[in-house]
């Protein structure tokens, strides 16, 4: 079997001391080259190369160009294409008289986690600040059991993770639980940028009456494109690390991390949540 996202490989499963010839299911990782196209007498740029399962590529793209700061807005794109078929790259045209910030894109060569990347100066270089940053309408309320069952609602949804076991997701849901919008990839960053890229073609932007789901940890990078997309209210099934917290702070975002088993920890935001 063989899909955009999984392909079915031959194994040999060892149990008991018995080896058995079996089929496993495996998510799809494949490099994807995002190309950006602009000016009157369009220049042509390699902006990124991500590894990422393949599908809502056009999604991926758009998604990377604006959490990044390189676009500010939809109506930046003209429109987006696969360069050549089955050659894992897209190519994003921009109106001939958007200039893109082609400095952000110097920025994604650092790595998460364990970078070294150290000092007050340092961070800031790897900032992005989100246009929607001092929007006044803030006015989203969550109770603590809706909470409760977000994981369950993503989880029934994960088509490709139920049967590789091996994909992050991130899922976006109204404040009374309804599950909106989901996107699913091997890498998480990637799958946030596709669930904000789908947002962003489709003129939905700020999702600041929404709530966003991780699957797993909830890291500085996933919390800095939440906010370039106006998201308040992210929850994430894994731990946030210190500088994610940070972020959500500096950003004023409600952060809920470790939900699940009926149970969350809140990091900063407390007043958009009513408890029993």
């Amino acid at each position: 079997m063989q899909t955009h996202a999984v392909i079915t490989r031959t194994i040999r499963k060892v149990e008991g001391g018995q080896v058995l010839v079996a089929d496993d299911v495996l998510a799809i990782e494949e490099p994807l080259e995002i190309q950006l196209s602009y000016g009157p007498q369009p220049l042509h740029r390699n902006v990124s190369i991500t590894m990422r399962t393949p599908g809502n590529d056009e999604e991926l793209a758009a998604g990377f160009l604006f959490t990044e700061g390189i676009i500010e807005q939809r109506q930046a794109i003209l429109h987006i294409s696969p360069v050549l078929a089955g050659m894992n790259s897209v190519r994003v045209t921009l109106h001939p008289a958007i200039q893109p910030r082609l400095h952000q894109a110097d920025r994604n060569f650092y790595t998460t986690s364990s970078c070294g990347v150290c000092g007050k100066a340092s961070i800031d270089a790897i900032k992005t600040v989100s246009p929607f940053l001092n929007n006044s309408d803030d006015r989203l309320v969550i109770a603590e059991g809706m909470l409760h069952g977000l994981q369950a609602s993503l989880l029934q949804q994960q088509a490709v993770f139920e049967s590789t076991g091996g994909l992050h997701a991130c899922g976006l849901f109204t404040a009374e639980g309804e599950l909106c919008m989901l996107r699913e990839d091997v890498g998480r960053h990637n799958a946030l940028d596709k669930l904000i890229g789908a947002a962003l073609l489709q003129d939905l932007l700020p999702l600041d009456n929404k709530v966003l789901l991780l699957s797993g940890r909830a890291s500085f990078e996933l919390i800095q494109k939440a906010a370039m997309a106006g998201i308040k209210v992210v929850a994430a099934v894994g731990a946030p690390s210190s500088l994610a917290v940070e972020l959500a702070q500096e950003n004023n975002m409600t952060l809920v991390g470790f939900l699940r088993n009926h149970r969350f920890n809140i990091y900063c935001g407390e007043i958009r949540i009513l408890t029993n």
